[in-house]
């Protein structure tokens, strides 16, 4: 065998090498662009969570945000509405579950499994009617003190529980935290 074959099998050896690695280059930028292209999008990712500054909110008042398109009802509410929430039996509401945000049945739903601090003055909920979506009015609106939806006439007690109407369930409670004194994390 010369030098000269020697060599030739080398080289070859080499194209088919380096036309695999290319290949293999091409093939993994190919599918991490298909891979890639999956993720949600930077505006869908800034509304996962939201910031909520909370020090104007005076006691027996609401603020309403918009948080993953939807209206979210933040209520400061009264030593009168917590009493009214506290005293109703929960084996006598239409909805007796707590259920969350994305709909799943939680703990029962008393006032302190739906509210967000241990004295109850802080509550955080979905602001759509569980019955077609409507957005119910608030203020002590209703029969019960809390909410109405007077499309179809859903009454809400002051802890968005289902008293009276259509609606099937109670208004849900998202995923909320204090971050600090003025501020509410939702999400």
């Amino acid at each position: 065998m010369s030098q000269a074959e020697d060599h030739t099998g080398t080289r070859r050896d080499f194209l088919y090498y380096a036309t695999a690695g290319a290949g293999a280059v091409a093939g993994g930028a190919a599918v991490w662009t298909l891979v890639d292209q999956m993720n949600p999008s930077a505006d869908v990712q800034a509304l996962s969570s939201i910031f909520v500054d909370i020090s104007g909110v005076e006691t027996g008042t609401q603020l309403t945000v918009k948080w993953r398109g939807k209206p979210v009802f933040i209520r400061r509410r009264t030593a009168e509405e917590i009493e009214a929430a506290r005293a109703v039996d929960v084996s006598e509401l239409v909805d007796a579950d707590a259920r969350n945000a994305n709909g799943t049945a939680g703990a029962p739903a008393t006032d302190e499994n739906r509210s967000m601090d241990e004295a109850g003055e802080w509550l955080v909920m979905m602001g759509v009617c569980t019955h077609l979506g409507c957005v119910p009015l608030g203020d002590g609106a209703g029969d019960f003190g809390g909410w109405f939806c007077p499309c179809h006439g859903s009454h809400y007690d002051t802890s968005g529980r289902i008293r009276r109407g259509p609606a099937p369930e109670n208004l849900p409670v998202p995923t909320a935290a204090f971050t600090d004194e003025t501020t509410i994390k939702l999400g």
